[in-house]
């Protein structure tokens, strides 16, 4: 992944070091696109079902979540960091197999608070999942 020459270079260096959490790269999360507005990412399906054999409802979350944070850590800007204080998803169509699609889009984005929408879609563009998250945006030293 390329990552915007305006990123912080810290937070670039978490992201590569720590491959976006090992959460994220456990469930084999690939961040394909990131910025503060618009951020898009990949999951497999595969590893990250339910025993029914469905995508798990609570890895959609994690990948909204995963993306809608790191959203709000490049809004945040250098010396703040982004911490969720409300998460939500709906589910609206499962999915057994494939790899899905996460598009993080930015509701609102202030000093303090960022909120995004993350819509989880197939790979015949079916929307799957609606996530929404806020983050409050701190100082570093105050987190």
């Amino acid at each position: 992944m390329k990552y915007p020459e305006d990123l912080d270079p810290e937070l670039v260096a978490r992201l590569i070091e720590s491959g976006g959490g090992a959460l994220t790269r456990k469930m084999g999360i690939k961040f394909l696109e990131l910025s503060a507005d618009r951020s898009v990412a990949t999951m497999p399906v595969e590893g990250n079902t339910q025993v029914i054999g469905i995508l798990h409802g609570g890895a959609h979350v994690v990948l909204g979540e995963s993306l809608g944070s790191i959203s709000s850590a490049i809004h945040a800007g250098p010396g703040r960091v982004a911490m969720g204080i409300e998460v939500n998803a709906t589910h609206t169509r499962a999915t057994r197999s494939g790899i899905v699609t996460a598009t993080c889009t930015a509701i609102a984005l202030s000093r303090t608070l960022a909120t995004h929408e993350i819509v989880i879609r197939d790979e015949q563009d079916r929307r799957l999942s609606t996530v929404r998250i806020t983050n409050i945006l701190k100082d570093r030293h105050t987190a």
